[in-house]
């Protein structure tokens, strides 16, 4: 298929004088004929990544060509190193297929009769059978790949058996889950291009790790990468994976609007690819909670969140800052009380070290004192009491993770 690809874009390529790249739908890179003469960053970056980076593709959709039926012209961006474009979609029975385009630095480039050589015909039948093939491989392993993550465990041992039998995997073995999670501005949900630009990210992580050894699926609010645990030449760890993921992440979101940070969540290994559910349960809580607390940083490790852990399974059965401590959570919803709960918060992070806290608040020991004795008033409670320390300390954290303590810094 992609011989008879390279053919036609070879033939239009020649039929309009110029390097001609065509790209699927997704704006994917499917097959491009020889680049000679002006190329922009853009086009060569395309190449060497074989896909367009979303604040592209957001440019070029803002002038309609995924909508049109006829060329449609693009004008320079200096700011995105782009030049102009004439770009001609493809279609077959008007469904959209993907792209031609042909970089058209001075404009003199006249409109490209594709149609009437036979070649737009061809490459839009070409086109059609390359995308039913890769959307039935496509859904076929995203199809095993949700099955892996379901609860039944004779189901997830028949979807790996499935992804070995099908070649999709080159083996079985330890596995850990990694979720990357788009963090929208005011509760938002992510757009299309942030998923664009998620997939992207989750494609480029895998290549990485072998894309036979590694799997990845969008879900709603996420994206989920199921990699080998085990160290292989040439293969990333876990851990550094989930940084360039990471990397990956901030480059192809940052000029998306629909995004206001990224966090990516890492669950432990398991010994094989049927029990990877569980850590990805882990990953997934993992980047929930750091989608809540940013100072927990951007990568966020299901084993380095500590109390978050106990908190974030608590959270599942509907507990209430006010189930752990009734009194704190009168002071939460009262603004004249911020000073007083940071001054709590790292009062019993220290352990109760009075001159710790003090010292790190830069409060005078007497200050210190009046603070946390009008906390035992206004919460009724005793800080002389261990039980009572507890249940303060996780009522404050619960706080947090539930968004309604949030001190400044």
């Amino acid at each position: 298929m992609r011989v008879e690809l390279q053919r036609i874009v070879d033939a239009v390529a020649a039929h309009a004088g110029r390097p001609a790249l065509i790209e699927d739908r997704r704006q994917r890179v499917v097959v491009y004929s020889e680049q000679t003469g002006t190329v922009d960053e853009v086009r060569r970056a395309s190449i060497l990544r074989r896909q367009t980076v979303p604040e592209v593709i957001a440019w070029l959709r803002d002038f309609g060509i995924a909508d049109a039926r006829a060329a449609v012209r693009t004008p320079a961006c200096p700011e995105l190193d782009l030049l102009p474009r004439l770009c001609v979609p493809v279609r077959h029975h008007d469904l959209l297929l993907g792209f031609v385009w042909f970089i058209d630095p001075d404009g003199t480039m006249a409109d490209v009769d594709l149609a009437a050589t036979g070649l737009l015909k061809e490459l839009s039948l070409a086109l059609y059978r390359e995308n039913l093939l890769g959307e039935l491989a496509a859904q076929s392993e995203a199809e095993a790949a949700w099955t892996l993550l379901a609860d039944s465990p004779d189901t997830r041992d028949q979807a790996v058996r499935a992804l070995l039998e099908a070649g999709m995997i080159a083996a079985d073995g330890p596995r850990i889950a990694l979720v990357a999670r788009l963090v929208a501005p005011r509760q938002r949900q992510p757009d299309e291009r942030a998923r664009i630009a998620l997939e992207q990210s989750l494609v480029a992580a895998r290549r990485r790790a072998g894309t036979r050894e590694a799997l990845h699926l969008v879900r709603h609010d996420h994206g989920v990468l199921l990699l080998p645990a085990e160290p292989s030449a040439g293969r990333p760890t876990p851990e550094v994976a989930a940084r360039h993921l990471d990397d990956d992440l901030q480059h192809v979101t940052r000029s998306l609007g629909s995004v206001e940070r990224t966090v990516v969540g890492v669950g432990r290994t398991r010994p094989r690819l049927a029990d990877v559910v569980e850590s990805y349960g882990e990953a997934l809580h993992a980047a929930r909670i750091g989608a809540q607390l940013p100072t927990l940083g951007r990568v966020v490790l299901w084993s380095g969140l500590g109390i978050y852990r106990v908190l974030a399974r608590l959270g599942e059965q509907q507990l209430t800052v006010a189930d752990v401590h009734p009194g704190l959570a009168r002071l939460l919803p009262v603004p004249g009380n911020q000073a007083l709960l940071a001054t709590l918060e790292r009062y019993l992070d220290l352990a109760g070290n009075a001159h710790a806290t003090a010292a790190e608040l830069r409060l005078h020991r007497t200050t210190l004192y009046y603070r946390l004795q009008r906390i035992e008033e206004l919460a009724g409670t005793d800080l002389k009491d261990g039980a009572e320390r507890l249940c303060l300390h996780l009522a404050l954290k619960l706080a947090r993770l539930t968004g309604h303590h949030r001190p400044e810094g």
